[in-house]
């Protein structure tokens, strides 16, 4: 026999006490035309003007004469706003907007290069080759040098570590953060320098064309005036050459 403890624990443990505990998806689709549950809204029209708090169906009567949906845009408001619009054009806009904003994110990528305080010179060389690497792809590096044993004792040992690195990659980036210790690590971030607007402006400059490059050896042609009279301008250095020329006794 079920007594009435187990009665109140079934009555607990019935389908909406599980549908509260399980939980669910939160929609964030807005409400549109019939799927709006409410006796009146404070309805905008398509251009933005505003119409005046009338009942949920005169909104729908008149969201059909404009051939427009009617969306819930503001459910919290007392009453509910909605607005006259083309819903399937403004969640196409919606998403075209949202896709730009992310594109023109910075994405910031830290990449971790790890070292030895007694590093072996061909090995730092190829560290400092991922560093340089990583900062012309304008990506932070996170360089960590790991204490381990009697190390720990020498910590002056990694600090010129990360001052000999920093100095090497000067060029391509710059101390962000200053080596601090952590535990047994230590750690430098650095960043990638900002391109530089002159640079941007020497790519921008308008190079000469191949016909301005072809015809850079080539001899620059005489007026027209000069061609027409090429004879006579050729014979007076030949006439005042005789002239000049000392008479044959």
């Amino acid at each position: 026999m079920s007594g009435p403890a187990e009665g109140r624990s079934r009555a607990r443990g019935g389908p909406a006490a599980a549908r509260v505990t399980q939980g669910g998806h939160i929609s964030t689709e807005l409400r549109i035309n019939e799927r709006i549950r409410v006796p009146e809204v404070r309805l905008v029209g398509p251009n933005g003007e505003q119409v005046g708090i009338v009942a949920i169906n005169d909104a729908l009567r008149l969201a059909q004469e404009a051939d427009l949906d009617l969306v819930e845009v503001a459910p919290t408001a007392r009453p509910p706003v909605a607005k006259l619009m083309d819903y399937g054009k403004f969640k196409y806009e919606s998403a075209l907007k949202a896709r730009e904003s992310r594109k023109h994110q910075a994405q910031t990528v830290i990449k971790e290069i790890k070292l030895r305080p007694k590093i072996d010179p061909h090995d730092y060389g190829t560290k400092k080759g991922h560093v340089e690497r990583f900062l012309r792809q304008g990506d932070k590096v996170k360089v960590t040098i790991m204490f381990r044993g009697r190390e720990q004792s020498r910590p002056d040992l990694g600090y010129r570590l990360l001052q000999r690195l920093a100095g090497d990659v000067e060029e391509l980036g710059f101390v962000e953060s200053q080596p601090k210790q952590d535990g047994r690590n230590m750690i430098m971030v650095i960043g990638p320098h900002k391109r530089k607007p002159d640079a941007k402006a020497d790519r921008s400059a308008p190079r000469p064309g191949p016909r301005a490059q072809g015809n850079a050896g080539r001899p620059v042609p005489a007026p027209r005036g000069a061609r027409d009279n090429g004879p006579v301008a050729a014979a007076e250095p030949a006439e005042q050459g005789a002239a000049d020329a000392p008479t044959a006794i």
